[in-house]
């Protein structure tokens, strides 16, 4: 099992060597690199040239650090065609960033638009014909999670779209903060650990609250028909995530692959939101 850290709690005032150097001080040898503006940001064109992929590697092997994987986020499922095409061109270079890396592994989102769901399917598998052949060639694979507002929001529909791409290396990321989405508001991270089967491969970790509890009336959206999504990225406890069925279900699946501790919440605190995290997963998982 590799145990990672998502730094997102230092990416707006951290550089990057100091962002490895507290990776590896707050006690993990993986980082999971999500976006942050000076490399690759949510939607755009990656920032990044030569250079500075020589120097990210140097601030990882001087850290003792290695990068678990890459994490872009473009808009590959958009039923708009030019933006579709500008998230597959975003995507071309993110791959080319990540194999330059030497890094194996990349994950992200459906992304898409959760109105026009059988448009944005019909997007991503577009986009997926056009990288399927370049993520062979280079040797690298790739996690998929649904997100809140994705076209795709449950587990179950996730799960079977990876199955429907029938290749190997593409397996499914479970984010535990989204599990109120994955079941229309019950939160059986049993069942959707379960759901997932095989393809299990990364489980980021943090807490949420049930966005439908209280009648629906936990978040009070004005106007009432609002179209918008709520979760949270909280310290396991904080929220209502069941984490003692979690870690079980878990131990009992002898889960080999990625844990991120993916909590950020409290960009006040940081450390102290890793150190509760961590000995979370730590004795959840015996570890």
């Amino acid at each position: 099992m590799r145990l990672a850290y998502d730094p997102s709690h230092y990416r707006d005032n951290t550089n990057l060597k100091d962002t490895i150097d507290t990776v590896a001080r707050l006690g993990y040898e993986w980082v999971e690199f999500s976006p942050r503006k000076d490399f690759i940001w949510f939607y755009e064109y990656p920032k990044v040239d030569k250079q500075l992929i020589k120097d990210l590697k140097r601030y990882c092997r001087d850290a003792g650090v290695k990068i678990s994987s890459i994490l872009p986020v473009q808009q590959w499922s958009s039923p708009n065609e030019d933006e579709r095409q500008t998230a597959v061109r975003n995507w071309k270079r993110c791959i080319e960033i990540t194999s330059e890396l030497e890094v194996d592994l990349m994950n992200s989102e459906f992304s898409g638009d959760k109105s026009r769901p059988v448009e944005s399917e019909a997007a991503f598998l577009r986009s997926m014909d056009e990288l399927i052949p370049i993520f062979e060639n280079e040797g690298i694979k790739l996690n998929l999670q649904s997100h809140p507002n994705d076209f795709i929001e449950l587990n179950i529909e996730a799960v079977r779209m990876i199955r429907a791409l029938d290749k190997d290396w593409i397996k499914l990321v479970y984010s535990v903060p989204h599990a109120f989405y994955y079941d229309n508001g019950i939160g059986d991270v049993a069942k959707h650990i379960d759901e997932a089967g095989d393809l299990l491969a990364h489980v980021l970790i943090a807490d949420t609250w049930n966005h439908k509890a209280a009648f629906g009336l936990r978040y009070i959206i004005n106007p009432p028909d609002a179209n918008v999504t709520i979760h949270q990225h909280m310290n396991p406890g904080d929220g209502e995530v069941d984490f003692d069925t979690l870690y079980r279900k878990l131990r009992e699946t002898n889960f080999d692959g990625i844990v991120t501790n993916a909590v950020f919440h409290y960009p006040d605190r940081p450390e102290w939101s890793n150190e509760v995290t961590l000995k979370s997963i730590k004795e959840g998982l015996n570890i």
